[in-house]
């Protein structure tokens, strides 16, 4: 396998751009492809089994491109998904957790709020990691219903959203929480909206930082970083929406927006 083929990534949806900036960022001369399945969002309200199908065809086509390392941004196709994916697929897969671990280790309050999808907060392995670092700490779970469908229809500013975070946040404001855990990748979205509702005390956290160290960590484990000096090429396709896709990566140089029936 060359190490010059892509990284691939898919997420149900344009949220994993959020994980995925900080990969390219982090790591400017690797190339990537990904895939915003906007068509089926939000895997979230999904069975297990639908979710897994959907991880599983967009996988195949990641493949079909010759990437060399998939990332799976996405909270809901990880927690239900990526240990089937592990195992039937002989590339190293990333997967996305919501940042429990440190926000439970941090607070001051033993007070932490949760805010994530239905399919996340159910799943096995959502459940297995709060088991594991908050028996000492108090969560608050809330499922985001609304955002991740404003977000994909390019309203993550819009007033519609502010309202509903509103409702949203109430019983995080209630029951005194220190930190925010935001266990969807599509929520980083909100995260400055979110701050001005939250009391300023409160410390909202994402994973996208951990994914991308985790990147870099398997690609030289592996032996699978890029080693050309040019800056990498970015191919990104939507299957509903590009202009959405196009507006949330606007920043990031050598990309090319696309439809793609997948």
């Amino acid at each position: 396998m060359s190490n010059k083929q892509p990284i691939g990534f898919f997420d149900s949806g344009v949220g994993g751009t959020s994980v995925w900036k900080e990969v390219v960022q982090l790591l400017p001369h690797e190339n990537t492809i990904y895939l915003a399945d906007s068509a089926h969002a939000p895997y979230g309200r999904k069975p297990k089994e639908e979710i897994t199908q959907l991880c599983i065809k967009n996988t195949e086509y990641l493949l079909s491109r010759g990437c060399k390392l998939i990332a799976v941004p996405c909270n809901t196709a990880t927690t239900n998904s990526i240990a089937y994916l592990r195992e039937h697929y002989d590339v190293p897969f990333i997967g996305i957790e919501p940042a429990i671990k440190p926000a439970a280790l941090n607070s001051k309050t033993g007070k932490i709020g949760i805010l994530a999808t239905q399919g996340t907060l159910t799943s096995e392995l959502f459940n297995k990691t709060q088991k594991a670092f908050t028996k000492d700490v108090n969560t608050i779970e809330i499922v985001g219903t609304g955002i991740v469908e404003l977000i994909e229809a390019g309203k993550k500013d819009a007033e519609e959203m502010r309202d509903l975070l509103v409702g949203i946040t109430e019983p995080f404001m209630i029951s005194g929480i220190d930190y925010l855990v935001l266990g969807c990748s599509h929520y980083p979205y909100i995260k400055d909206m979110l701050q001005e509702l939250l009391p300023s005390k409160v410390k909202i956290i994402d994973s996208g930082a951990a994914v991308a160290r985790q990147t870099l960590h398997i690609l030289k484990e592996f032996n699978l970083l890029n080693a050309q000096k040019e800056m990498g090429s970015h191919e990104l396709y939507s299957n509903h929406n590009p202009k959405v896709l196009d507006v949330l990566t606007q920043e990031i140089d050598s990309r090319k927006v696309s439809y793609l029936d997948f």
